[in-house]
């Protein structure tokens, strides 16, 4: 596991933050699907290269994940050090297609024209990530699944709003251009970073939808299989408590510096999310 705990190491995800609270062989296991996700997302994200030389990268990190999911060597070593974890967990090949088909949207779309397309989009990068991370946590109610698909659509819309100016930075606008054009916001003043109340509006708009997933999720998480998602409830709890912060600014995240949770922030949360689960306090910390 030592090129995915590095990879892991290395980044300042809130994900790989997570995984402190799992158990050391979860938390290779999660360590190592971490870094194929960030591996291929890395790939997606390399502005510097051509989208077709990024596009046959990551035709390459398919064929090779399905190698890891049968009985041949992977190439990469990354995919090397996840075969185990898919053999023990069964993590099926279909999920890691549907993460790749995801961020391969990134190389060709640069806006969305309504929440059903965004959906999709927040369902393959994120939802599908909860759902093969619920198979290594271990879970008895199938409802399980359901709870992934929308904690991870929340967290991803958290992700989006956060991230405006970067993305914007890049050439990028995810907030819905039907929701753009409802809230009278131009494309032109999210590329020249003018934040206004009509785009406060907007985002106040996209976060409503969120807290509805953080709701769903916090309603459709088993009884039964609370304390094995200790690790997704903490970045329910992390994530949440960053949309409050981003409400509280009135989402001005267009400046150089958009809001973001401190390091002592997520201690704090970790510490009170084991704290409430040693406890026996097993409701999330999120969606109310």
């Amino acid at each position: 596991m030592q090129e995915s705990r590095a990879i892991t190491q290395k980044s300042a995800s809130n994900l790989a933050l997570a995984f402190v609270l799992l158990p050391k062989a979860k938390r290779d296991a999660m360590s190592a699907l971490y870094a194929f996700c960030r591996e291929v997302d890395d790939v997606a994200d390399e502005e510097s290269a051509p989208a077709q030389s990024r596009r046959e990268r990551l035709a390459a990190w398919r064929a090779d994940v399905r190698r890891a999911c049968g009985d041949e060597v992977p190439q990469f070593p990354v995919n090397r050090e996840l075969q185990p974890v898919i053999r023990k967990y069964r993590l099926p090949f279909e999920h890691f297609d549907e993460l790749i088909r995801g961020v391969e949207m990134d190389l060709d779309i640069k806006r969305y024209e309504d929440f059903e397309r965004l959906d999709l989009y927040c369902y393959r990068v994120a939802s599908v990530v909860g759902l093969l991370s619920i198979e290594i946590f271990g879970y008895r109610n199938p409802a399980c699944r359901d709870y992934a698909v929308f904690l991870g659509k929340a967290l991803q819309l958290t992700n989006i709003l956060r991230d405006v100016r970067t993305d914007a930075e890049r050439g990028r606008i995810y907030l819905p251009l039907s929701e753009l054009a409802r809230f009278g916001v131009r494309e032109e003043e999210i590329f020249g970073f003018q934040y206004s109340t009509r785009f406060c509006d907007l985002a106040a708009g996209v976060a409503a939808r969120a807290r509805h997933f953080y709701q769903r999720a916090r309603e459709t998480l088993p009884a039964e299989d609370r304390r094995a998602m200790i690790a997704a409830e903490l970045m329910g709890s992390v994530y949440w408590r960053l949309l409050r912060k981003l409400e509280t600014r009135q989402f001005n995240v267009l400046g150089p510096k958009p809001p973001r949770l401190s390091k002592g922030q997520k201690l704090l949360l970790i510490l009170r999310t084991w704290a409430r689960f040693t406890s026996g306090i097993m409701s999330p910390n999120y969606g109310t």
